[in-house]
């Protein structure tokens, strides 16, 4: 083993880095719904025209960042996980793209449906559900979120989901949403220790989760990567909960709820004595700090969606989308 830092010494910008998926980002600049004593008084988060014109100006942002490789174009569109992919992708873009993206195709959301939620006190929220023409027939589910009334909407999860994992929602007689609180008891996780337990399953394995892509699949890729000839593969994940990253949790028609929760991964690459760690494509070498010799450490930002039962029951995580943001060579 080399005399490389830990993986978990790395570190960023809280807005920094890369998406490896496609994704998107946009905002409400305007007004936003009309609310008195918003700290107290139970509110729909927004209005139905401005959640769909906050889809439509999202939309905008992100093909003209997309278009530049220009992350100013849609940095204030965006927030939390959708933020450190969105704008390490557009970095990386520019380093080997400087006149731009050659590959562009205008994202295009239609037959959007927007559940917003019913609630008190900040941060104001919605999600926004929707067919896109990249992504084969999965929905795109956005949820934008604000902190204040003066802040734009910004979306800080975007998700990729098969149309019939998309739950029915409860909704009330006007067809606003209900919240769950992330400190709820009635579900088999709560929502806000969702991220920690999903990184310490991918860790030690457990019982929590429904078998799939994104738990038990993933561990034993895992597992079959970490040795290879001349090389070892180091893991470590880390649950991102605070600030932007706060999980967010809307109940579902038969009581659970569906969880937009963040994580963090690390993967390090060590080369045994004598022999090197494979060069990467140029899209990780842009994001990449140091020169890569005998180890080679990358920062990964992941937004999942998951649907948590009520009461007991296994987790099931419907989507994820992880980027790069970072990467140390040494």
């Amino acid at each position: 083993m080399s005399r490389d830092r830990d993986p978990r010494t790395l570190r960023r910008p809280a807005r920094s880095a890369l998406i490896a998926t496609s994704a998107t980002a946009l905002s409400l600049t305007a007004s936003g719904c009309v609310v008195v004593h918003g700290e107290r008084e139970i509110l729909p988060s927004t209005t139905r025209t401005e959640a769909a014109q906050a889809l439509q100006e999202f939309t905008t942002a992100y093909n003209e960042a997309d278009k530049a490789y220009d992350g100013t174009l849609d940095a204030g569109h965006t927030t939390g996980a959708l933020a450190d992919i969105d704008s390490a992708r557009l970095k990386a873009g520019k380093a080997n793209n400087p006149d731009g993206n050659p590959r562009h195709t205008p994202l295009k959301l239609t037959d959007a449906k927007f559940t917003i939620p019913k609630k008190a006190g900040w941060p104001r929220w919605f999600v926004a559900d929707a067919a896109g023409n990249k992504g084969g027939t999965a929905r795109w589910l956005l949820v934008f979120t604000r902190s204040s009334l003066d802040d734009p909407f910004q979306v800080a999860y975007l998700t990729l989901v098969a149309p019939d994992k998309v739950p029915q929602f409860k909704t009330d007689a006007d067809g606003w949403a209900e919240p769950v609180p992330v400190n709820s008891t009635d579900l088999a996780t709560d929502p806000g220790d969702l991220s920690r337990t999903y990184t310490t399953f991918l860790k030690n394995g457990g019982e929590t989760f429904t078998d799939g892509p994104h738990t038990s699949q993933w561990r034993a890729a895992r597992q079959k990567n970490s040795k290879k000839p001349g090389m070892v593969t180091q893991y470590i994940d880390e649950p991102l909960t605070n600030g932007d990253y706060a999980p967010l949790a809307l109940r579902t028609a038969d009581g659970g709820a569906l969880v937009f929760f963040t994580t963090r991964h690390f993967e390090k690459q060590t080369a045994y004595a004598g022999t090197s760690v494979p060069t990467p494509n140029k899209d990780v070498l842009a994001l990449t700090k140091g020169e890569i010799k005998q180890s080679f450490t990358m920062e990964f930002v992941s937004n999942e969606v998951a649907l948590d039962p009520k009461g007991q029951g296994k987790v099931t995580i419907l989507g994820r989308i992880q980027g790069l943001t970072s990467a140390e060579g040494s």
